[in-house]
């Protein structure tokens, strides 16, 4: 140390000998999050959002990924689910109760949105629903992204009875209507 530090040093102790630690109070507030009230723990505001990437996560992968082609309908009927069902959905016999526009959206997160929107139509009962998902036309080499994972999940759902894609002024091979199992 040369001079000028060690005389900073003294004046430095000599302006904190005075200076005692603060005892900590029991009534004191320790660090908390903003926003959150005092005493009340701080929640994770990720929590949902994680929950639901983990979900859509597990219905990606493992397992076979089913391709579809741009143009390519999409038809699809559990076993014991009767043909006339499908022509039904097809021919629009259905009410459509609640629409998905997964647009714009990555695969990932397309498929968090669809898995959430299937848990909660089948929480309210809902039988019908759409999912636009576009034709895949725009996307290259990879094909049809969101077609394929909105094709790949429906398939792996088990609340869905049966899909079809939409008639062509519905949105043709560009939407799918699903018919989900009845509570």
């Amino acid at each position: 140390m040369n001079a000028k530090d060690e005389e900073e040093a003294e004046l430095f102790r000599r302006a904190m000998q005075d200076v005692r630690p603060i005892k900590p109070s029991a009534r004191a507030p320790g660090p908390r999050a903003p926003g959150t009230a005092r005493g009340l723990r701080p929640r994770a505001r990720f929590a949902r959002a994680e929950r639901a990437a983990v979900l859509a996560e597990s219905l990606l992968a493992p397992g076979p990924f089913i391709d579809a082609q741009p143009g390519e309908e999409l038809l699809f009927r559990r076993p014991g689910v009767p043909e006339t069902v499908v022509r039904g959905l097809r021919r629009g016999s259905y009410r459509v109760e609640s629409e998905l526009d997964l647009h714009g959206l990555r695969a990932l997160e397309g498929a968090t949105q669809l898995a959430l929107f299937l848990r909660d139509a089948l929480a309210r009962g809902q039988q019908c629903l759409r999912i636009i998902h576009g034709k895949g036309l725009r996307s290259g080499e990879r094909g049809p992204v969101l077609k394929n994972a909105v094709n790949t999940i429906l398939r792996r759902d088990d609340g869905v009875l049966a899909f079809c894609s939409a008639r062509p002024n519905a949105g043709g091979t560009g939407a799918t209507l699903v018919l989900l199992r009845r509570k």
